[in-house]
């Protein structure tokens, strides 16, 4: 295996403008850099990232854990999150815990054995060592949570303000004239389903329609979204609008809407939250808050390399929304006769 002396030999520079060259290129002129590069690449050379482990006492990785990596909500998340460890020399590691919270704790056993260097929770827990290490460290804690912002954890995060968009998307419905709403949420013990419920029933009391509020509980998937349009489609009187906490809970209430011959937005109207990329395909394009969730995962990831790095930034950090208007939304039939 080549090591650093071969290249210098091959390039005809010492040891040392070759280690700069591999660990702080800034430090080495352009040209210099390029043919240490490309001698390094045709010798086959691969850095000793155990001896550099042991010296600096990290391991150039960050880790990342997702409750459902086959949500893709998250999967936007996490495409941020890689494009900018890559870009500050960082290996992501993925963890899908699958809302278990014995998978987190194996995750996060990895900070205190130097397997990663830090650690991203894309949900709403810590596990029992994470939670001990910000116990110790405090705001030095390299643990980061991203989206699903509980201010309970007490630990940095990135997030929008869910209660102002919840509200946002249910002031478009009363707007349009609907009085009867139908509020599907997530998991009662999730903090984004608490928040957004929040806002949710702020308009509603505001109006003066927190009487005739429907809430059905969902946990965020498609399946729960389809469940939740069966039971309250079967009121009497039933709603003419839904509020859906995501955008896969939105299509599976749309697809009940198909499978009982209601016409959306004719007959009813539907609201999501997150605007996945599909949101704007589905028959009608859904009228939904969008998130900005490629920057939450860059600014997440961000967020913990400069605590890893000792560096000073706001370790709370609120993104903005905005409301996108589309073809799943519009006046009650009642409003248009």
């Amino acid at each position: 295996m080549a090591t650093i002396y071969d290249i210098a030999r091959h390039v005809g520079v010492s040891a040392g403008t070759v280690s700069r060259a591999l660990s702080r290129p800034e430090k080495v002129l352009p040209d210099t850099r390029r043919r240490i590069e490309q001698a390094a690449a045709a010798l086959g050379y691969v850095p000793n990232a155990s001896a550099r482990t042991l010296k600096t006492q990290r391991s150039g990785k960050i880790l990342i854990t997702v409750p459902d990596i086959g949500n893709p909500f998250f999967a936007q998340i996490l495409k941020g999150a890689e494009e900018a460890a890559q870009a500050a020399g960082y290996a992501v590691l993925l963890g899908d815990t699958e809302h278990q919270a014995e998978r987190e704790e194996r995750y996060a056993q990895m900070l205190p054995r130097n397997q990663a260097d830090g650690m991203i929770v894309l949900g709403h827990r810590l596990p029992p060592t994470a939670r001990e290490i910000v116990r110790q460290l405090g705001a030095r804690a390299p643990v980061v949570n991203g989206c699903e912002f509980d201010p309970t954890l007490g630990i940095p995060s990135v997030h929008i303000d869910n209660a102002a968009a919840a509200r946002t998307a249910m002031e478009h419905l009363y707007a349009l004239g609907h009085a009867r709403i139908a509020v599907v949420g997530g998991p009662p013990d999730n903090p984004l389903h608490r928040q957004r419920l929040e806002g949710a029933m702020a308009a509603a009391r505001a109006h003066g329609r927190l009487d005739v509020l429907t809430t059905v509980p969902g946990d965020f998937s498609v399946e729960s979204g389809h469940a939740a349009a069966t039971r309250f489609l079967a009121q009497a009187p039933a709603p003419t609008a839904a509020f859906c906490f995501s955008d896969q809970m939105a299509l599976g209430v749309l697809a009940a809407c198909r499978d009982l011959d209601i016409r959306v937005p004719e007959d009813f109207s539907v609201v999501g939250f997150d605007d996945l990329a599909s949101s704007r395909y589905l028959s009608p394009p859904l009228t939904t808050i969008s998130q900005p969730m490629r920057e939450i995962g860059v600014r997440a990831a961000r967020l913990l390399l400069a605590i890893i790095e000792g560096v000073e930034v706001p370790h709370q950090q609120t993104l903005d929304f905005s409301l996108m208007l589309r073809g799943s939304t519009a006046a009650p039939p009642e409003r248009r006769l």
